[in-house]
């Protein structure tokens, strides 16, 4: 019987455990998933891998116990690791996909499935669509399962890596590296790359990731930044992993919280400006117009998705793209899988800093100033109590859009995904559903923070309009 609550967000299945997340509704999720793999990507085998989270090496050992009893063979991590780093073996070992046993940036009481094809990506909508249509349509498990092959993804993830920067040369960087893997999979990866030069915090597996989600947002930074502030060196680059190291944010020598909306135009100016690198800009809808200002100072094409990697992910798959960007931190680049992957950007990172000798905070504001662009960002999460709210605001949205917000005229209206309002002066708010759990982000951005929270507040209003 198909468990009904079994539903393919933005970047896979997530649930509660022991409640959605079980390992019943695992093993069908995961034999779907492979079923649709193996028909869909040519190659040999399905790869299972894991993060730092409650029973994970458990789920995992599970969903690769239904996949070998598929007929499917099945290499199976030996220890956690980053998301990408399955994304990149599922590559480079020439296999159907990988499943990933992760609830990425989520509550510590979730769980998840992440589902990567050949390619080196997460799958698109369209194989997605067909994984939740063969939840009603699962093969019997035989008696005589395929092997299951232990591996360590490690060593052909971070020789990857090192294809992309001169390690020797940030080994000797000025700057003292600081890195906050937030408790998840990507504890020792810059360590071993970068050896002692790295300084790791919150390394330890926690499965309450400290009490915070794992997800790299000032509230859940306090102590880090206290901690990098503190420190006397004269120039210093912190780093911060999400629970899976896909997604990247960073605090500044000060201790002061540097989003990816500050990050991705600083990776773009160095990419294409220190780097002379060209492609296209990939950006979601909820990305800063600064990204596009920056590309244009360098003839650089920009594109807006939906927000979700995998429709970056499709368009670097078909198209030259040097940096596809989402606002929540996930970055991939050029010569590298479609696949965001925080190890990569915080690699770029240190050699940007590397090679100014400046902050990464003065590397920002001296971008505004040189593109004339000051802004202020912000994010706002609204929790739902009835999801009817969110399809009734929709609704609304869809049929008799504003106008007018704020007494400034409404002069684009992006419904692709959620509603993007950008109003005459530049400045714009949106708001959408969450793909993983039951509530709304309302985003904006404004030359002033008064303006961004008075942008936000109208929002909010909005949503409390249908309550």
């Amino acid at each position: 019987m198909v468990e009904n609550s079994i539903r393919f967000g933005t970047d896979g299945w997530r649930a509660v455990i022991a409640d959605g997340f079980t390992f019943q509704n695992l093993g069908i999720a995961a034999q779907a998933s492979a079923q649709v793999l193996a028909r869909t990507y040519p190659g040999a085998g399905i790869l299972i891998g894991y993060d730092n989270r409650f029973l994970s090496e458990k789920f995992a050992a599970h969903a690769a116990e239904v996949v070998a009893r598929l007929g499917i063979p099945v290499y199976l991590s030996a220890c956690v690791a980053p998301t990408p780093a399955f994304s990149w073996a599922a590559k480079e070992r020439g296999c159907h996909g990988a499943l990933v046993i992760t609830a990425s940036h989520n509550p510590p009481h979730y769980s998840g499935l992440k589902v990567k094809g050949g390619f080196g990506g997460s799958v698109p909508p369209e194989v997605t669509a067909a994984i939740e249509q063969e939840l009603h349509n699962l093969q019997p498990l035989g008696s005589s399962p395929a092997p299951i092959e232990i591996w360590d993804p490690w060593p052909g993830y971070l020789a990857q890596l090192s294809r992309f920067v001169d390690l020797e040369k940030l080994k000797g960087s000025p700057a003292k590296i600081w890195v906050d893997v937030m408790f998840g999979s990507g504890a020792g990866g810059l360590r071993r790359l970068l050896g002692e030069k790295v300084i790791e915090l919150q390394a330890r597996r926690d499965p309450l990731f400290g009490g915070f989600s794992p997800e790299p947002l000032p509230q859940n930074l306090q102590t880090s930044a206290q901690i990098i502030a503190a420190d006397p060196a004269p120039l210093k680059v912190g780093l911060v992993f999400d629970g899976d190291a896909d997604r990247i944010a960073a605090l500044d020598g000060q201790g002061r919280f540097l989003s990816p909306q500050i990050l991705i135009p600083i990776l773009i100016d160095h990419l294409a400006g220190r780097r002379g690198l060209r492609g296209e800009i990939v950006k979601t809808i909820s990305g800063s117009e600064l990204f596009v200002k920056v590309a244009e100072r360098y003839g650089l094409p920009v594109t807006e998705m939906p927000v979700g990697f995998k429709y970056i992910a499709e368009r670097m798959m078909t198209t030259q793209v040097l940096l596809g960007g989402e606002e929540s931190g996930g970055i991939g680049y050029l010569g590298h899988i479609p696949e965001r992957d925080a190890l990569l950007s915080a690699l770029y990172l240190i050699e940007a800093v590397t090679e100014t000798e400046q902050d990464l905070g003065d590397l920002y504001r001296a971008l505004q100033e040189r593109e004339g662009f000051i802004s202020v960002y912000q994010r706002r999460d609204l929790h739902l109590g009835d999801q009817n709210q969110q399809t009734q605001l929709f609704q609304r949205l869809r049929m008799d859009p504003p106008l007018e917000i704020l007494g400034q005229k409404v002069i684009k209206h992006f419904d692709k995904d959620g509603h993007k309002f950008t109003l005459a002066d530049g400045s714009w708010v949106m708001i959408r559903g969450s793909g993983t759990e039951p509530l709304l982000r309302l985003y904006s951005e404004a030359r002033t923070l008064e303006e961004v929270n008075r942008l936000l507040d109208w929002a909010d209003g909005l949503v409390n309009k249908i309550a």
